[in-house]
């Protein structure tokens, strides 16, 4: 055998080796660069009103070039403000739309007086905006109030939801300790003038701040925005504007009450779920988010470091979820 022949055939297992483990960390590595979400700029939010049910409705609205639909709603005692980081970092791939309730926000407020405020009416116009604008299916981002409001959707209108995603709302007991699941019983039940004063004491600035933004981030305040409490203290100026809220606390008990229909809903219809929740939530305590396994097991559940105000403190964090989560859901559909 000719020498060269010989040395050739000496080396060649080495030299194969090392081209295998070459090309494997290569392809490695395109993969990861394939498969990582391509960086997009937002789309620029826009700032509407509608008439719906002969009110204003004020509403955020980004991404309009986008066929998938995310509705944010938001919690107590906000307003679409407190989605100003989320939108950008969605509307690149989604259309986003975040509204103001009746009764909060930008969004008309007529007299608690003359308009009894409960979940149903929050719900109800919200719908409307929605019919308003065409949008005939879209995933629903639901936290604390937008719970009772987005499950009152769903059942209104079963078949338009493509996804649920969940950032601390409740829909089982599990999610509320026995003191809290009394506090909502008493709001409801007790008509004294010393409970509602009570009631009334938590729109108060100092509860504002303290006890609902604050509370969860005592040690790491910074990173707690005060255009958050600012903007919505603005909204609670006058007796009337705190009264509505106060009139919502009267009504949360119903929620609780309607738990079992929204369990049935999410048995039935088995909706694509992402779950992202504060762990360091004292109200709405992560027990709640396990919780939804029961009636969807397939749901996809992150506990995050943080509080009830997670897409506050967390919003990239929260984004990236929920953009895995659609992308996983549209290879998903495409494969049926």
């Amino acid at each position: 055998m000719h020498p060269n022949v010989q040395k050739y055939l000496k080396i060649k297992p080495a030299h194969i080796i090392s081209f295998i483990v070459l090309l494997l960390v290569s392809m490695s590595t395109l993969t990861a660069k394939v498969y990582a979400a391509d960086a997009v700029w937002p789309s620029k939010t826009t700032y509407k009103y509608a008439i719906v049910n002969g009110k204003k409705i004020f509403y955020r609205e980004a991404g309009t070039q986008h066929e998938q639909t995310i509705v944010l709603l938001h919690g107590y005692p906000s307003s679409s403000h407190s989605y100003r980081e989320l939108i950008p970092l969605l509307s690149g791939r989604y259309h986003v739309i975040a509204p103001d309730y009746l009764g909060s926000g930008y969004s008309a407020r007529p007299s608690p007086d003359k308009q009894k405020y409960t979940f149903d009416l929050l719900a109800k116009f919200v719908d409307g905006l929605l019919n308003k604008l065409e949008i005939k299916n879209y995933s629903l981002y639901i936290q604390d109030f937008g719970a009772p409001v987005g499950f009152r959707m769903l059942l209104n209108n079963p078949d338009k939801l493509d996804a649920l995603i969940v950032q601390n709302g409740n829909a089982y007991l599990e999610g509320l300790t026995p003191a809290r699941q009394a506090f909502f019983k008493a709001a409801n039940k007790d008509k004294s003038k010393e409970q509602q004063a009570k009631l009334y004491s938590f729109t108060s600035e100092q509860a504002i701040i303290n006890k609902q933004y604050l509370r969860d981030v005592q040690n790491k305040t910074q990173i707690m925005n005060p255009d958050s409490w600012t903007h919505d203290l603005s909204f609670l100026q006058t007796k009337s504007d705190r009264l509505i809220q106060v009139q919502l606390f009267q009504d949360y008990y119903n929620n609780l009450l309607d738990y079992p229909k929204w369990q049935a809903y999410l048995r039935k219809h088995q909706p694509p779920t992402l779950i992202v929740w504060g762990k360091n939530d004292p109200a709405f305590i992560a027990a709640g988010a396990k919780a939804y396994l029961k009636d969807v097991p397939n749901a996809e559940l992150h506990l995050l470091d943080s509080g009830h105000f997670t897409v506050e403190e967390k919003p990239v964090e929260v984004a990236k979820y929920i953009v895995n989560f659609m992308d996983k859901l549209a290879l998903k559909n495409t494969q049926k």
